[in-house]
Protein backbone atom coordinates (compact mmCIF):
# COMPACT_ATOMS: atom_id res chain seq x y z
CA UNK A 1 0.00 0.00 0.00
CA UNK A 2 1.20 3.50 -0.82
CA UNK A 3 -0.21 6.45 1.11
CA UNK A 4 -2.23 9.23 -0.50
CA UNK A 5 -0.03 12.35 -0.56
CA UNK A 6 -1.82 15.34 0.95
CA UNK A 7 -0.63 18.27 -1.16
CA UNK A 8 -0.13 21.20 1.20
CA UNK A 9 1.12 23.46 -1.59
CA UNK A 10 -2.14 23.07 -3.50
CA UNK A 11 -4.29 23.62 -0.41
CA UNK A 12 -2.26 26.68 0.60
CA UNK A 13 -2.84 28.17 -2.84
CA UNK A 14 -6.59 27.62 -2.47
CA UNK A 15 -6.53 29.54 0.81
CA UNK A 16 -4.43 32.37 -0.64
CA UNK A 17 -6.88 32.71 -3.52
CA UNK A 18 -9.79 32.97 -1.08
CA UNK A 19 -7.92 35.49 1.08
CA UNK A 20 -7.01 37.60 -1.98
CA UNK A 21 -10.68 37.77 -2.99
CA UNK A 22 -11.62 38.91 0.52
CA UNK A 23 -8.85 41.54 0.51
CA UNK A 24 -10.07 42.93 -2.83
CA UNK A 25 -13.59 43.29 -1.44
CA UNK A 26 -12.32 45.01 1.71
CA UNK A 27 -10.01 47.33 -0.23
CA UNK A 28 -12.85 48.46 -2.48
CA UNK A 29 -14.80 49.25 0.69
CA UNK A 30 -11.92 51.42 1.91
CA UNK A 31 -10.20 48.99 4.31
CA UNK A 32 -6.94 47.35 3.27
CA UNK A 33 -5.65 44.85 5.85
CA UNK A 34 -2.13 45.62 7.07
CA UNK A 35 0.62 43.42 8.50
CA UNK A 36 3.74 44.62 10.32
CA UNK A 37 6.67 42.22 10.59
CA UNK A 38 9.38 43.07 13.12
CA UNK A 39 12.79 41.53 12.35
CA UNK A 40 15.56 42.38 14.80
CA UNK A 41 19.14 42.12 13.54
CA UNK A 42 20.38 39.83 10.78
CA UNK A 43 19.49 36.20 11.44
CA UNK A 44 19.77 34.56 7.96
CA UNK A 45 17.03 31.97 8.59
CA UNK A 46 14.69 34.62 10.01
CA UNK A 47 15.35 36.89 7.02
CA UNK A 48 14.29 34.08 4.66
CA UNK A 49 11.09 33.50 6.64
CA UNK A 50 10.26 37.21 6.73
CA UNK A 51 10.84 37.64 2.99
CA UNK A 52 8.38 34.83 2.39
CA UNK A 53 5.76 36.44 4.62
CA UNK A 54 6.17 39.88 3.04
CA UNK A 55 6.01 38.39 -0.47
CA UNK A 56 2.87 36.41 0.39
CA UNK A 57 1.25 39.57 1.77
CA UNK A 58 1.93 41.45 -1.45
CA UNK A 59 0.57 38.58 -3.56
CA UNK A 60 -2.82 38.59 -1.79
CA UNK A 61 -3.03 42.39 -1.62
CA UNK A 62 -2.32 42.88 2.09
CA UNK A 63 -0.33 46.00 2.99
CA UNK A 64 2.91 44.84 4.60
CA UNK A 65 5.56 46.79 6.44
CA UNK A 66 8.87 45.29 7.50
CA UNK A 67 10.53 46.97 10.48
CA UNK A 68 14.17 46.10 11.18
CA UNK A 69 15.54 47.36 14.51
CA UNK A 70 19.29 46.85 14.96
CA UNK A 71 20.80 43.76 16.61
CA UNK A 72 21.59 45.95 19.64
CA UNK A 73 17.92 46.79 20.28
CA UNK A 74 16.84 46.19 23.87
CA UNK A 75 13.58 45.18 25.49
CA UNK A 76 12.42 48.75 26.19
CA UNK A 77 13.03 49.84 22.59
CA UNK A 78 11.01 46.92 21.24
CA UNK A 79 8.22 47.50 23.75
CA UNK A 80 7.94 51.10 22.51
CA UNK A 81 7.85 49.85 18.91
CA UNK A 82 5.11 47.31 19.67
CA UNK A 83 3.11 50.00 21.49
CA UNK A 84 3.29 52.25 18.41
CA UNK A 85 2.11 49.41 16.17
CA UNK A 86 -0.71 48.60 18.58
CA UNK A 87 -2.02 52.15 18.14
CA UNK A 88 -1.72 52.31 14.33
CA UNK A 89 -5.09 51.81 12.65
CA UNK A 90 -3.50 50.79 9.33
CA UNK A 91 -1.84 47.80 11.00
CA UNK A 92 -4.14 44.86 11.75
CA UNK A 93 -1.53 42.21 12.41
CA UNK A 94 1.78 42.34 14.28
CA UNK A 95 4.34 39.57 13.89
CA UNK A 96 7.54 39.65 15.93
CA UNK A 97 9.96 37.23 14.25
CA UNK A 98 11.69 34.87 16.66
CA UNK A 99 14.32 34.31 17.89
CA UNK A 100 15.05 37.73 19.36
CA UNK A 101 18.60 38.68 20.48
CA UNK A 102 19.65 37.34 23.91
CA UNK A 103 19.43 40.76 25.62
CA UNK A 104 15.71 40.99 24.81
CA UNK A 105 13.01 39.62 27.12
CA UNK A 106 11.07 37.83 24.39
CA UNK A 107 8.11 36.96 26.60
CA UNK A 108 7.58 40.61 27.61
CA UNK A 109 7.72 41.72 23.99
CA UNK A 110 5.27 39.08 22.76
CA UNK A 111 2.92 39.74 25.68
CA UNK A 112 2.87 43.44 24.76
CA UNK A 113 1.30 42.74 21.35
CA UNK A 114 -2.39 43.67 21.29
CA UNK A 115 -4.25 40.30 21.31
CA UNK A 116 -6.51 41.68 18.56
CA UNK A 117 -3.40 42.05 16.35
CA UNK A 118 -1.63 38.86 17.47
CA UNK A 119 -1.72 37.07 14.11
CA UNK A 120 0.65 34.38 15.41
CA UNK A 121 -2.02 33.42 17.96
CA UNK A 122 0.54 33.14 20.77
CA UNK A 123 -0.91 35.66 23.25
CA UNK A 124 -2.39 34.06 26.41
CA UNK A 125 -5.71 35.75 25.66
CA UNK A 126 -5.93 34.04 22.25
CA UNK A 127 -4.82 30.76 23.84
CA UNK A 128 -7.72 31.17 26.27
CA UNK A 129 -10.15 31.95 23.46
CA UNK A 130 -9.05 28.77 21.66
CA UNK A 131 -9.48 26.60 24.74
CA UNK A 132 -12.97 27.99 25.42
CA UNK A 133 -14.04 28.01 21.75
CA UNK A 134 -14.47 31.77 21.55
CA UNK A 135 -13.59 33.82 18.45
CA UNK A 136 -9.88 34.64 18.38
CA UNK A 137 -6.67 34.28 16.41
CA UNK A 138 -5.38 30.71 16.15
CA UNK A 139 -1.69 29.71 15.73
CA UNK A 140 -1.00 29.35 12.01
CA UNK A 141 0.66 25.94 11.77
CA UNK A 142 -1.96 24.04 13.83
CA UNK A 143 -4.72 25.87 11.94
CA UNK A 144 -3.06 24.68 8.73
CA UNK A 145 -3.11 21.09 9.97
CA UNK A 146 -6.88 21.31 10.44
CA UNK A 147 -7.32 22.85 6.98
CA UNK A 148 -5.41 19.98 5.38
CA UNK A 149 -7.65 17.46 7.11
CA UNK A 150 -10.89 19.21 6.25
CA UNK A 151 -10.00 20.03 2.65
CA UNK A 152 -8.81 16.45 2.11
CA UNK A 153 -12.12 15.13 3.47
CA UNK A 154 -10.42 13.31 6.35
CA UNK A 155 -12.99 12.75 9.14
CA UNK A 156 -12.05 14.26 12.51
CA UNK A 157 -15.14 13.87 14.70
CA UNK A 158 -15.09 10.61 16.62
CA UNK A 159 -11.56 9.73 15.48
CA UNK A 160 -8.67 8.96 17.80
CA UNK A 161 -5.91 11.55 17.32
CA UNK A 162 -2.40 11.47 18.76
CA UNK A 163 -0.18 14.56 18.81
CA UNK A 164 3.53 13.90 19.35
CA UNK A 165 4.95 17.09 20.84
CA UNK A 166 3.57 19.51 23.44
CA UNK A 167 4.99 22.87 22.37
CA UNK A 168 2.95 26.03 22.95
CA UNK A 169 3.33 26.88 19.25
CA UNK A 170 2.21 23.61 17.63
CA UNK A 171 1.52 20.62 19.87
CA UNK A 172 -0.85 22.10 22.44
CA UNK A 173 -2.94 24.24 20.02
CA UNK A 174 -3.12 21.35 17.52
CA UNK A 175 -4.49 19.14 20.28
CA UNK A 176 -7.02 21.81 21.28
CA UNK A 177 -8.21 22.30 17.69
CA UNK A 178 -8.67 18.55 17.29
CA UNK A 179 -10.62 18.39 20.56
CA UNK A 180 -12.78 21.28 19.39
CA UNK A 181 -13.45 19.28 16.21
CA UNK A 182 -14.65 16.35 18.38
CA UNK A 183 -11.65 14.05 18.09
CA UNK A 184 -10.47 12.03 21.08
CA UNK A 185 -6.95 13.35 21.65
CA UNK A 186 -3.78 12.08 23.33
CA UNK A 187 -0.73 14.35 23.61
CA UNK A 188 2.65 12.57 23.78
CA UNK A 189 6.08 13.82 24.82
CA UNK A 190 9.50 12.63 25.96
CA UNK A 191 8.10 11.06 29.14
CA UNK A 192 5.33 9.09 27.41
CA UNK A 193 5.56 5.36 28.11
CA UNK A 194 5.47 3.04 25.08
CA UNK A 195 5.34 5.91 22.61
CA UNK A 196 5.10 3.63 19.54
CA UNK A 197 2.16 1.77 21.12
CA UNK A 198 0.29 4.97 21.91
CA UNK A 199 0.88 6.33 18.39
CA UNK A 200 -0.38 3.10 16.82
CA UNK A 201 -3.83 3.80 18.29
CA UNK A 202 -4.15 6.94 16.18
CA UNK A 203 -6.49 7.38 13.25
CA UNK A 204 -4.86 10.82 12.92
CA UNK A 205 -1.20 11.16 13.93
CA UNK A 206 0.39 14.63 14.17
CA UNK A 207 4.19 14.54 14.42
CA UNK A 208 5.60 17.77 15.87
CA UNK A 209 8.54 16.68 17.98
CA UNK A 210 11.48 18.16 16.05
CA UNK A 211 13.50 14.96 15.53
CA UNK A 212 14.40 13.88 12.00
CA UNK A 213 12.57 10.74 10.90
CA UNK A 214 11.75 9.66 14.45
CA UNK A 215 8.26 8.37 13.61
CA UNK A 216 8.90 5.05 11.87
CA UNK A 217 6.42 2.52 10.52
CA UNK A 218 6.27 0.90 13.97
CA UNK A 219 4.49 4.03 15.24
CA UNK A 220 1.72 4.02 12.64
CA UNK A 221 -1.53 2.08 12.41
CA UNK A 222 -2.12 0.84 8.85
CA UNK A 223 -4.37 3.30 7.02
CA UNK A 224 -3.85 6.17 9.48
CA UNK A 225 -3.56 9.79 8.36
CA UNK A 226 -0.14 11.20 9.26
CA UNK A 227 0.58 14.94 9.40
CA UNK A 228 4.28 15.73 9.54
CA UNK A 229 4.94 19.16 11.05
CA UNK A 230 8.72 18.63 11.34
CA UNK A 231 11.29 20.47 9.25
CA UNK A 232 14.81 19.12 9.79
CA UNK A 233 17.96 19.51 7.70
CA UNK A 234 20.09 16.43 6.99
CA UNK A 235 23.73 17.07 5.99
CA UNK A 236 25.43 13.84 7.10
CA UNK A 237 25.71 11.31 4.22
CA UNK A 238 25.26 8.35 6.57
CA UNK A 239 22.09 9.85 8.02
CA UNK A 240 20.87 10.62 4.51
CA UNK A 241 21.33 6.97 3.50
CA UNK A 242 19.36 5.84 6.55
CA UNK A 243 16.33 7.77 5.33
CA UNK A 244 16.64 7.98 1.55
CA UNK A 245 18.78 5.07 0.30
CA UNK A 246 17.62 4.16 -3.21
CA UNK A 247 15.72 7.41 -3.77
CA UNK A 248 17.50 8.49 -6.96
CA UNK A 249 15.91 11.95 -7.14
CA UNK A 250 16.80 12.74 -3.52
CA UNK A 251 20.33 11.36 -3.92
CA UNK A 252 20.99 13.58 -6.93
CA UNK A 253 19.69 16.64 -5.07
CA UNK A 254 21.75 15.77 -1.98
CA UNK A 255 24.94 15.50 -4.05
CA UNK A 256 24.33 18.95 -5.52
CA UNK A 257 23.24 20.78 -2.37
CA UNK A 258 24.95 18.79 0.38
CA UNK A 259 21.72 18.78 2.38
CA UNK A 260 18.08 17.81 2.25
CA UNK A 261 14.94 18.38 4.27
CA UNK A 262 13.12 15.70 6.22
CA UNK A 263 10.23 15.89 8.63
CA UNK A 264 9.72 14.05 11.90
CA UNK A 265 8.30 11.08 9.97
CA UNK A 266 10.50 8.42 8.35
CA UNK A 267 9.81 8.10 4.59
CA UNK A 268 8.98 4.40 5.08
CA UNK A 269 5.75 5.42 6.83
CA UNK A 270 4.26 6.13 3.38
CA UNK A 271 4.13 2.35 2.92
CA UNK A 272 1.84 1.96 5.94
CA UNK A 273 -0.22 5.15 6.25
CA UNK A 274 -3.44 5.77 4.37
CA UNK A 275 -2.55 9.44 3.80
CA UNK A 276 0.51 11.52 4.62
CA UNK A 277 1.84 15.06 4.24
CA UNK A 278 5.22 15.32 2.48
CA UNK A 279 8.23 17.39 3.58
CA UNK A 280 8.65 19.77 1.90
CA UNK A 281 5.26 20.66 0.42
CA UNK A 282 2.99 19.52 3.22
CA UNK A 283 2.16 21.46 6.38
CA UNK A 284 4.83 24.12 5.75
CA UNK A 285 3.06 26.10 2.99
CA UNK A 286 -0.09 26.26 5.12
CA UNK A 287 1.67 28.26 7.85
CA UNK A 288 2.07 31.38 5.70
CA UNK A 289 -1.35 30.91 4.07
CA UNK A 290 -2.99 30.88 7.51
CA UNK A 291 -0.97 33.96 8.51
CA UNK A 292 -2.57 35.77 5.57
CA UNK A 293 -6.00 34.52 6.66
CA UNK A 294 -5.35 35.62 10.26
CA UNK A 295 -4.42 39.14 9.10
CA UNK A 296 -7.73 39.48 7.25
CA UNK A 297 -9.57 37.93 10.20
CA UNK A 298 -7.95 40.44 12.58
CA UNK A 299 -8.89 43.34 10.29
CA UNK A 300 -12.51 42.19 10.30
CA UNK A 301 -12.72 41.47 14.03
CA UNK A 302 -11.16 44.81 14.97
CA UNK A 303 -13.89 46.60 13.02
CA UNK A 304 -16.73 44.45 14.32
CA UNK A 305 -17.35 42.92 10.91
CA UNK A 306 -18.27 39.35 10.04
CA UNK A 307 -15.19 37.17 10.01
CA UNK A 308 -14.57 35.47 6.62
CA UNK A 309 -14.96 31.72 6.47
CA UNK A 310 -12.66 29.56 4.44
CA UNK A 311 -14.51 27.67 1.73
CA UNK A 312 -12.79 24.32 2.39
CA UNK A 313 -13.20 23.67 -1.32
Amino acid sequence: MSALILDGTRIAQQIRTEVAAEVRTMTVAGVRPGLAVVLVGHNPASEIYVRGKVKASEEVGIFSEQITPPESAGTDELLRLVSELNHRNDIDGILVQLPLPPQVDSKRVLLAVDPAKDVDGFHPMNVGYLSTQRPGLVPCTPAGVIEILKRSNVPIAGQEAVVVGRSDIVGKPAAMLLINANATVTVCHSKTRDLPGVCRRADILVAAIGRAGMISRDYVKPGATVLDVGMNTVTDPAEFQKFFAGNVKREESFRKKGSTLIGDVHPEVAEVAGAITPVPGGVGPLTIAMLMFNTVKAAKMRRGERVPELSRA
